[in-house]
C-alpha cells in the first residue's frame, strides 16, 4: 500500500513542520526579547514551513479519503 505509506508520511512531516515552526518562533522571540528585521525574516521563513506542513496534512487527508472510497 504505497498510497497509505505516502499519506502517513505526509501527515507526520506536516505535523513536525508545524510544531517546529511554533517552537522556533517562540524561541527566537524569547531569546531576542524584541522583534527586529532579523526576527521578522526568520518568522516569514517559518511561516512558509508552517503552510507547507498544513498542505502536507491536507494531502494526507485526501489520500486517506481516496483509499477509503476506492
Amino acid at each position: 500500500m504505497v498510497l497509505e505509506e505516502l499519506a502517513l508520511t505526509s501527515d507526520l512531516i506536516g505535523k513536525i513542520l508545524i510544531a517546529y515552526t511554533a517552537i522556533r518562533v517562540h524561541y527566537r522571540v524569547r531569546k531576542e526579547h524584541k522583534i527586529d528585521k532579523r526576527v521578522f525574516k526568520e518568522m516569514k521563513t517559518e511561516q512558509g514551513l508552517g503552510i507547507a506542513g498544513i498542505a502536507l496534512i491536507v494531502i494526507a487527508y485526501l489520500i486517506h479519503l481516496y483509499l477509503l472510497y476506492q
